[in-house]
């Protein structure tokens, strides 16, 4: 085991946040994949009105989804800031803990979501053409989370000690099993979403088994023991003080894009299913930035641990570019091949029209948010959570809301709704920049007990 993990206390940050992020940014696009293949195959087997129903179930997904990591994440920095500590009564603590954390938060996603489907839905102003296909879509979807959240906590788990390829061999394995049983279950049982939905659920059972039983089978502090699954109310205190926070701030920013889904779907079908299709390219450049912003909580939290101050903030500074550096490539590169990555998901010229006008604004926009997002993941690496949802919630979701009355309200047009977000994460991303900063400057001692 100890041949996959890296000492984040020692040695050349540059390399070692690579080392540790490619792992986990390859990781992050099979997760994309799951979600991008279901639309994929729809939008090329079905027919457009099932990529609209997928598709507008897309930021639903991402708010509970933005859940789950939010808990994770809390999981991730306190096992980092422990091994960093080499306190290995709290890693055991705080492991056991975790899972029952992260399982309970899917769990209850789960019956809430699948509950409360189609009001939600109805609440978004879903196309009644797509209304019925989105909740059969999103209902199965659902049942796959109480997994997803297994396997969010067992890769906060194991980054957190710096192991980031076996997550990736794990999920690897499972996606190959998505795009098959996508293909199998739509082109030749007909299913349609009902068949794409299903092939999520198998895929995240499969993914969730293979890192619980690595967990199990370990013989680290961070390994996972039947007689030690109990939960510890100071562990717990801890994980929620971090964990609460950075899920209600996923949450606002998927709050903020129902709004902006909501003034998408004042205009025709046709918007809405291009809007659809570009958007996926919103889920595969985030995640493979927020690979760099778990190294750079993990990373900060076990210095943190250690009592190096001096690596903290370099490893923020190194989050930040590295960041900045994969939104900007991807987002180039996403502009360039943009009709080739529309293709992938529809065959209708109108449809990738109207995709392409997403894709030309986001495009270059993906880059300013290293700077909001990559503060956020170091404050959090300090344990501070609080205060940067505080800031998110006035600088994405208060700011958006008054954009979409004012601005989007006085133009009328997609191009003014997308503009949106460029804004807001450059004046987001400003605030949180100099949040870290006060935080940074008064940080003295490093509580590693």
């Amino acid at each position: 085991m100890k041949s996959y993990e890296i000492d984040m206390c020692n040695g050349s940050l540059w390399k070692k946040m690579m080392s540790f992020s490619v792992p986990l940014m390859f990781s992050n696009i099979l997760q994309v994949i799951f979600n991008m293949s279901d639309v994929a195959v729809v939008g090329r087997f079905a027919g457009a009105s099932a990529l609209g129903a997928v598709g507008s179930t897309t930021i639903l997904i991402t708010l509970f989804t933005g859940i789950l990591i939010g808990m994770s994440g809390g999981v991730n920095a306190i096992v980092a800031l422990y091994l960093g500590a080499k306190n290995e009564k709290a890693v055991k603590q705080s492991v056991h803990t975790g899972i029952f954390v992260c399982l309970f938060f899917g769990l209850l996603i789960t019956i809430l979501g699948i509950t409360f489907a189609r009001p939600i839905l109805k609440l978004m102003d879903t196309k009644e053409i797509l209304l019925s296909q989105a909740v059969q879509y999103f209902q199965i979807y659902l049942i796959g989370i109480p997994f997803l959240a297994l396997y969010n906590f067992g890769n906060a788990v194991l980054s957190a000690a710096g192991d980031t390829k076996r997550p990736l061999y794990y999920l690897s394995f499972a996606g190959i099993i998505n795009i098959v049983l996508n293909l199998v279950f739509v082109i030749v049982l007909r299913l349609d979403v009902i068949g794409v939905g299903l092939a999520s659920v198998i895929a995240q059972i499969i993914s969730a088994m293979l890192i619980i039983v690595r967990l199990f089978r370990t013989d680290a502090a961070f390994g996972v023991r039947i007689k030690e699954l109990k939960i510890s109310r100071v562990r717990m205190v801890q994980i929620l003080k971090i964990g609460v926070p950075s899920a209600l701030q996923n949450s606002i920013f998927a709050v903020a894009n129902i709004f902006v889904q909501r003034s998408v779907n004042s205009f025709d079908h046709i918007v809405v299913e291009g809007n659809s299709a570009a958007a996926n390219a919103d889920a595969l450049i985030y995640d493979m930035m927020a690979a760099v912003y778990m190294a750079g909580t993990s990373f900060i939290a076990q210095n943190r641990g250690a009592g190096k101050k001096n690596r903290i903030l370099k490893s923020y500074i190194i989050c930040v570019i590295y960041s900045f550096g994969v939104g900007l490539i991807l987002g180039v590169g996403l502009y360039i091949f943009r009709y080739q990555f529309l293709s992938l998901f529809t065959t209708e010229s109108e449809v990738v029209d109207t995709g392409i006008k997403r894709l030309g604004i986001m495009a270059f926009s993906y880059c300013i948010s290293a700077f909001m997002d990559g503060s956020i993941a170091a404050l959090r690496g300090l344990g501070r959570s609080i205060g940067p949802t505080v800031v998110v919630i006035l600088g994405s979701c208060v700011f958006s809301i008054v954009w979409i009355c004012t601005v989007f309200a006085h133009f009328r047009t997609i191009e003014s709704l997308y503009l949106l977000y460029s804004v807001s994460w450059t004046i987001t991303g400003i605030a949180e920049s100099l949040y870290f900063i006060c935080v940074y400057r008064r940080l003295k001692c490093m509580p590693g007990d």
